[in-house]
């Protein structure tokens, strides 16, 4: 973990048309954010309540994970296999970002956005870093996924050495006996992001009724909106090239997608195309990988 970030901290921030990047209008993005957090609002992967704050980072709700069909809504487009989440008090207004707009997004963005800080002392001093070198808490820059991961990288390496001293790791609790089949909520912060598995049981403890909702369905209003601020900002006069494709690629890489996941579907490609049009929505190039 302190490798990568070594690494990252040599040839990305070190180079100002790299950080440049990072903060530049086409890769940038104000939603809301949501992510898990423990008892002092500090990221926590597999235990806590749901915490979700605003645009410009105060803290909108925070929820237990059996709460969330109250607090998550999910908009359907005939376009897409794929759910599209949003803030139910706030509403579905379209893929637009802002306070107006119930958009948000989850992984390593969006917990730390939706956090106080981390748990353990390496990992809060690479977020508070970040945090300054960004310009202050919510950073909005779609890339700083990337950075973030890896904050979470050696947050994750630090609670594991934290884990495995702890005397309670070799006790005789080792399995939980199972109680009458019924209902439950599982809520756990995957790599990706934020992972919503809903289950009901019938007597035999056969699933009768499932729902889930995964990162890249949660984020996948963000990745919409983020290809298309990436495509509009980038094309200039007009001009348009094969290197497009990887600008825009890296709008939605960010996010780590899973579409398979997404939609449900096993089967799962990688084609890309990028149509281009002009002011007056006439197609004047297709572009295709």
């Amino acid at each position: 973990a302190k490798f990568s970030l070594k690494i990252f901290d040599d040839v990305v921030l070190k180079n100002a048309d790299y950080v440049n990047l990072v903060k530049s209008e086409p890769y940038t993005l104000e939603t809301y954010y949501m992510g898990t957090v423990d008892k002092n609002n500090k990221v926590n992967f597999y235990d806590g309540d749901i915490r979700i704050v605003d645009p410009v980072g105060k803290e909108f709700v925070k929820f237990a994970p059996s709460k969330y069909l109250d607090i998550i809504e999910e908009h359907v487009e005939p376009w897409t296999y794929v759910k599209l989440p949003y803030i139910k008090k706030v509403g579905w207004k379209g893929l637009v970002g802002g306070s107006n707009s119930g958009i948000y997004r989850v992984g390593p963005l969006g917990r730390l956005n939706a956090s106080e800080g981390m748990a353990t002392p390496l990992a809060q001093n690479q977020y508070e870093r970040m945090y300054k070198t960004l310009g202050g808490r919510p950073v909005h820059a779609t890339l700083a996924f990337h950075w973030a991961r890896l904050i979470e990288l050696l947050y994750a390496a630090e609670r594991s050495v934290e884990l495995v001293t702890d005397k309670g790791i070799t006790n005789g609790d080792i399995r939980n006996k199972p109680g009458k089949p019924g209902e439950g909520v599982g809520i756990v912060e995957a790599c990706r992001g934020t992972l919503i598995h809903h289950y009901q049981l019938d007597e035999n403890a056969l699933a009768k009724k499932v729902n889930l909702i995964v990162a890249t369905t949660h984020n996948a209003p963000g990745i919409c909106m983020s290809v298309k601020n990436a495509a509009q900002g980038l094309i200039r006069n007009g001009k348009v090239s094969d290197g497009l494709l990887n600008m825009v690629e890296m709008a939605f890489r960010a996010y780590d997608p899973c579409f398979a996941c997404a939609t449900h579907f096993a089967i799962g490609e990688m084609p890309l195309e990028v149509k281009i049009f002009d002011y007056e929505k006439q197609l004047v190039k297709t572009v295709r990988r």
